[in-house]
């Protein structure tokens, strides 16, 4: 089945938790956490503290992205702060396994994303550490950008790697997706859908998260 995780960063940071609520009651899967901390891309965003205070107000599962150089630093953190997916990218750490491994260690399911650029090749020696792999289908830092269309192929060969393994791996997608692309994006394979722009900026953000599920 097809997941929706909207990005909260997307939403009216002055009204949050009206956000989490929508998101709740418009049949969300996940809240997508982008956390990005100026170096690794130039934007920053939240942290932790904002994790802690999101897993207070709602039941859905975080889907926290850390886009941050050194994740090792903050992965305990962020899952005691009450993140349930985390998710680091293989360009950030120079021990992509060991950071599967904290991640694993806390009790969290542990993601690995990827930027437009990266060979599907990184991830051959650590499927067997991961729980779900996060392709970027924009380059990683700023909303509103224009989907790359190589990253259908991308996420087509990814999910013959998976079945090759035979484990249950999800395939996450992020970046320019919306009503128009979704299909597409699905039919290569992709079951998780990362939504941000294209569902805060719609005239009815709840009927767009129900839309998206149906298509």
């Amino acid at each position: 089945m097809i997941k929706i995780s909207p990005s909260i960063l997307s939403a009216d940071f002055t009204k949050i938790f009206d956000a989490v609520k929508m998101l709740e009651n418009a049949g969300a899967d996940y809240i997508h956490c982008d956390v990005m901390d100026g170096s690794f891309v130039p934007n920053i965003t939240f942290g932790q503290y904002m994790i802690r205070d999101l897993r207070k107000h709602t039941k859905l599962p975080l889907d926290v992205h850390l886009m941050i150089n050194n994740p090792d630093k903050y992965i305990v953190e962020f899952a005691d702060a009450g993140a349930d997916i985390i998710t680091v990218h293989a360009e950030a750490t120079n021990h992509l396994d060991r950071s599967l491994q904290l991640i694993r260690s806390t009790g969290k399911k542990a993601g690995v994303s990827l930027n437009p650029h990266t060979p599907l090749s990184v991830l051959e020696y650590v499927l067997y550490n991961v729980d779900m792999v996060l392709l970027m289908s924009v380059n990683p830092g700023f909303g509103g950008q224009s989907f790359i269309d190589s990253s259908l192929d991308k996420a087509r060969a990814l999910r013959a790697m998976i079945q090759a393994t035979g484990r249950d791996i999800d395939i996450e997608m992020d970046g320019g997706i919306s009503a128009h692309n979704i299909k597409a994006v699905t039919d290569a394979g992709v079951n998780v859908i990362v939504a941000g722009n294209s569902v805060f900026s719609a005239d009815n953000p709840a009927d767009m998260i129900k839309t998206l599920k149906l298509l």
